[in-house]
């Protein structure tokens, strides 16, 4: 393993480091919002916020890892701030000498590859990087690390903050206009982290339903084709097989006493049940072939593609459609039983709105409803799980959609935050944070309407999608 060499400037650097007062403090928001953005857009399981003293490198946010620190000599970082004017990538770090004997590398947790982007002061300084780490070897590519360029800058941005609002603190008991200008400050950086966030979201959501759009739309247009031509042959089958069987009758009734050959292979392949089951052998591979059209045309209509303008749809074939794609989750496994589906659709208009984000608001809501009673038949027992979905005109020129489950409920301690960017009670890797966050801003700001909830413990959980009708 080649060891790291120190920066020529490591003296006034570790000087640098020691001013922001940052080493060993307390988990913040700020820059786990940072770390969790940048492991969503580059697709890794691991993103960490490293800073580099004389002997160690320490975490200050991580996403997927365990440890708080590790020796310096041991740093991938440690190479990164040697050339703090450009990004270090190690697509494959068995295939690199500087690190292919790393016992980061040979052990866990395994890195395979690394990508760190310079974490430099205002004055010029490397404190360490803003990286993420993949056990497979990977590429980035050049929006990818254009974005984590970006975010490392944040992540400066946050420290600089840190520091300018320490300054404050200490000369507030003698500055009244300082607490004044600072409050104003405060409110100006929440307003424009709050602007951050919508936007990240935003940008998340609009790439995230059109990668999801055309994958759906594609996988329906690839299925189509094969389909329509099973679909299209099958009658012309039919009638050939209703003629060979005619014919075949025709010799039965002509030619009673065949040789004993013939008799030996009518028995062999039992004639008499071939013309029973053949029919209804066609007649299962037509339905069935129906129910793969059924199923394309579902995606395709869960996808809409190209609707950018809002259109009058029928909310009740979108959840249906939203079912179709959903129900493998809802078949028994060896985890949980069958989850039971009740829907209670009421009489209501269809609905002007942007059919494919209304889709996807019903697909967050159904995942994590189905996500609460796979959780309940674990913690609680549950033997009976159960989604009920109903809809309704709720008031003149409004309808609602009622989608309520039989888990275990929302904690208290998290209601407040359930419709932030970036939460999730979920486990690391299971959930990102943008999905209820996502469907609220759908909901309320697209379409002008309400998405609340009601929960108990043990008593499940209803969320109500409230949409104007035009």
């Amino acid at each position: 393993m080649k060891q790291p060499p120190l920066p020529a400037n490591e003296q006034d650097r570790l000087k640098a480091l020691e001013r922001y007062q940052i080493l060993d403090t307390d988990p913040e928001s700020a820059f786990d919002d940072l770390t969790s953005l940048a492991a969503y857009i580059c697709g890794t399981p691991v993103a960490l916020i490293s800073l580099l003293d004389d002997h160690r490198q320490w975490f200050k946010s991580r996403v997927g890892l365990e440890a708080t620190e590790t020796p310096r000599e041991l740093a991938f970082c440690a190479h990164a701030i040697c050339q703090p004017d450009k990004m270090l990538i190690v697509p494959n770090a068995l295939e690199d000498e500087r690190f292919a004997a790393n016992p980061l590398v040979s052990a866990d947790p395994n890195i395979r590859f690394y990508a760190g982007a310079p974490l430099i002061t205002p004055d010029g300084f490397a404190l360490g990087t803003l990286c993420v780490i993949d056990r497979v070897p990977r590429e980035l590519d050049p929006q990818k690390i254009a974005a984590l360029q970006a975010l490392s800058r944040q992540v400066i941005s946050q420290l600089e903050l840190k520091i300018n609002i320490a300054k404050l603190k200490h000369n507030i008991s003698k500055q009244v206009q300082v607490e004044q200008n600072l409050r104003g400050t405060n409110q100006r950086l929440t307003q424009v982290l709050k602007k951050l966030r919508q936007t990240q979201v935003q940008l998340i959501q609009s790439e995230k339903m059109s990668s999801l759009g055309h994958l759906v739309a594609g996988i329906a247009h690839e299925i189509n084709n094969p389909v329509n031509f099973i679909y299209g042959n099958l009658s012309h089958v039919n009638t050939y097989v209703k003629d060979l069987l005619n014919l075949l009758t025709l010799y039965q009734q002509h030619y009673p006493h065949p040789n004993a050959e013939i008799i030996h292979k009518a028995k062999a392949i039992d004639v008499n049940f071939l013309v029973e089951d053949l029919p209804k052998v066609l007649s299962s591979m037509e339905i069935g072939t129906e129910r793969i059209k059924e199923i394309v045309l579902s995606l395709r209509n869960f996808s809409r593609l190209g609707e950018s303008e809002k259109k009058l749809v029928d909310l009740h074939e979108g959840i249906e459609n939203t079912m179709l794609i959903l129900r493998h989750r809802l078949t028994a496994t060896a985890e949980h039983p069958n989850i039971e589906m009740i829907k209670e659709y009421g009489d209501i208009p269809q609905v002007e709105c942007y059919a494919s984000q209304l889709n996807q608001v019903f697909m967050n809501i159904l995942s994590n409803a189905i996500d609460a009673v796979e959780e309940s038949v674990i913690k609680t027992q549950n033997q009976k799980p159960k989604i009920r979905i109903s809809t309704e005109i709720s008031r003149p020129n409004y309808v609602v959609i009622k989608i309520a489950d039989n888990g275990a409920g929302i904690p208290e301690e998290i209601k407040p935050r359930i419709f932030d960017p970036f939460f999730t009670s979920k486990p690391v890797g299971k959930g990102t944070g943008l999905g209820l966050s996502i469907s609220y801003q759908i909901v309320v700001d697209k379409h002008g309407g309400t998405l609340k909830y009601k929960t108990k413990p043990n008593n499940g959980t209803e969320f109500w999608i409230e949409i104007p009708v035009k």
